[in-house]
């Protein structure tokens, strides 16, 4: 059984949201004029996601700081593998990675949905 934490979600959540804010000035100032508005719109998307999940992780974290569940611990995953895969696919396909890579899009979507259900799990329970 996975033994929930506080301290791994609120340090993702905050690797996040500074990766976020860097990447985000890296697509609006470093990759304006090297790629085309499709690929910055797509670029633009995966920073509002991380940013969206990484406040998602710092929520998770204070829940698990008052009590944590099982439920914290699947939706800390689960909100990781969504950043992962779902952002870092994103990122990887507005830098012109093979249009296949995209594939890999869904599954972080699905990660998200999952992270969101448990969380929804968790405060159902209390």
């Amino acid at each position: 059984m996975l033994k929930p934490t506080p301290t791994f979600p609120l340090l993702a959540a905050a690797f996040a949201g500074a990766t976020a804010v860097l990447l985000g000035a890296f697509g609006a100032h470093a990759l304006r004029g090297l790629l085309d508005e499709h690929a910055l719109a797509t670029w633009r998307t995966a920073v509002d996601y991380q940013f969206w999940h990484a406040l998602a992780l710092l929520g998770v974290g204070l829940l698990a700081q008052a009590r944590s569940s099982r439920a914290l611990s699947v939706a800390t995953i689960a909100f990781v593998t969504g950043l992962l895969l779902f952002c870092g696919s994103l990122y990887a396909l507005a830098l012109g990675a093979p249009r296949g890579f995209g594939a890999i899009t869904p599954l972080g979507g699905v990660a998200f949905i999952t992270g969101w259900l448990a969380l929804g799990v968790h405060v159902a329970r209390r």
